[in-house]
């Protein structure tokens, strides 16, 4: 812990102050509390834009999984969200849900109806993972069956169907706010900050690795 923080001390003069205040404010908003799945999304750009909504609202982890739709990333939509996040690649549902599980999440699935609840009654409680299924399925029947329960957005219009990015933003939009404004303890730990921080840095500062190497020479 106490290298990693001489590291990073060390790092951030490599980098203007106006964003050394930027990465620091930033890691404190960020939060595992609440994470995404996003289940064989057909097209890249809508994976794109559901990784740059996430990375709008503090998420720090995105699962994908690809075991029948390959993602590449749509640097025009994501805006280089990916930069900042952590992206989990899964290419069968087991090796996804026992993840999820190993990390303590409970598992809520959308569907478009016959749903547990809506977004609006989620308790934030326990860790949450949210899956979001393809723009024509959903979420598959696999990922429904080992979901822990199920909720949708309400709709009160005739089309009833929503684009998959628009529908990760208007549940990450609510249930951050009900997350920030509760008494959950939502925020990383000292050590998992400490870990993206670098890995921020890292990307950020031209020769990373060479004056990491010197750093660690030095001292």
């Amino acid at each position: 812990m106490k290298n990693d923080e001489d590291l990073i001390k060390y790092l951030l003069k490599f980098i203007s102050k106006e964003r050394q205040n930027l990465f620091l404010n930033k890691i404190e908003e960020r939060t595992k509390h609440l994470t995404i799945v996003l289940d064989n999304i057909y097209q890249s750009r809508n994976i794109s834009a559901c990784i740059r909504s996430a990375e709008c609202f503090g998420i720090q982890d995105i699962h994908i999984l690809e075991d029948i739709n390959n993602f590449s990333d749509d640097r025009e939509v994501s805006l280089g969200a990916s930069k900042w996040t952590n992206i989990y690649h899964y290419k069968n549902n087991i090796e996804l849900i026992k993840s999820l599980k190993k990390n303590k999440y409970k598992i809520l699935a959308t569907k478009p109806c016959n749903a547990n609840y809506d977004i609006s009654e989620i308790n934030l409680t326990n860790k949450t993972a949210i899956i979001f299924g393809s723009e024509i399925n959903g979420c598959s029947n696999e990922i429904l069956k080992y979901a822990d329960e199920t909720v949708y957005i309400p709709m009160h219009g005739f089309t009833e169907s929503l684009n998959v990015s628009v529908a990760v933003a208007i549940s990450l939009h609510h249930l951050t706010n009900k997350m920030r404004n509760s008494n959950i303890n939502w925020k990383l730990t000292k050590k998992l900050k400490n870990k993206i921080l670098l890995n921020w840095l890292r990307k950020s500062i031209k020769s990373s690795k060479e004056i990491e190497k010197l750093f660690i020479k030095n001292n």
